[in-house]
């Protein structure tokens, strides 16, 4: 078995497990479904209830797809679109760091990378795609993570995410002058 299938297999079973892990969170964590809606709509996407379980089934599916390493460059794509989302609707505004207020980007950021990287190295020899035959990587592999993650994201955004505009105040305006 050559390095790069072993380190294929860690980042598969990081990531996927990790998403799939999410995804069961909002579906049957805390707040369940109902939660999760509730929270998107905190954050400006609509239809919240839908996009809960669009995200979670992405989440708990494209998990499972990289644990099998099955259709990687695919589930790849789908983690992709998914943490790009999270990226621009509750994180990039809170700066860099994981520990500031309303949690910066970083972590979201390193999941994004981590899946791109994988789309390109493929599952592995340790994968279903692998043992299918059809061991996708390389330049293909990543125009397939990078489409799907990038247009899902994009096209989700751009049709569903409607933030609340800051309230401004007025401005003071000064007394009138004594005639």
């Amino acid at each position: 078995m050559h390095p790069v299938d072993v380190a294929a297999l860690l980042l598969r079973v990081v990531v996927g497990g990790t998403m799939l892990a999410h995804g069961w969170n909002h579906a049957f964590g805390g707040g369940k479904i109902a939660g999760t809606s509730r929270w998107f709509a905190s954050i400006g996407m609509r239809p919240a209830l839908v996009h809960a379980y669009v995200a979670t089934l992405t989440e708990i599916g494209c998990g499972v797809l990289l644990l099998l390493g099955l259709l990687t460059p695919l589930a790849a794509g789908g983690v992709l679109g998914t943490m790009l989302v999270a990226l621009v609707t509750a994180h990039i505004k809170n700066g860099f760091f994981i520990f500031r207020p309303g949690q910066g980007y970083e972590y979201v950021l390193m999941i994004c990378v981590v899946a791109v990287a994988l789309a390109g190295t493929g599952g592995g020899w340790l994968s279903l795609d692998h043992a299918a035959g059809y061991p996708i990587n390389g330049w293909w592999a990543y125009v397939v993570c990078l489409g799907a993650g990038g247009i899902g994201a994009t096209l989700t955004l751009v049709t569903s995410w409607r933030p609340a505009r800051p309230v401004t105040e007025p401005a003071a305006t000064e007394p009138a002058a004594a005639a």
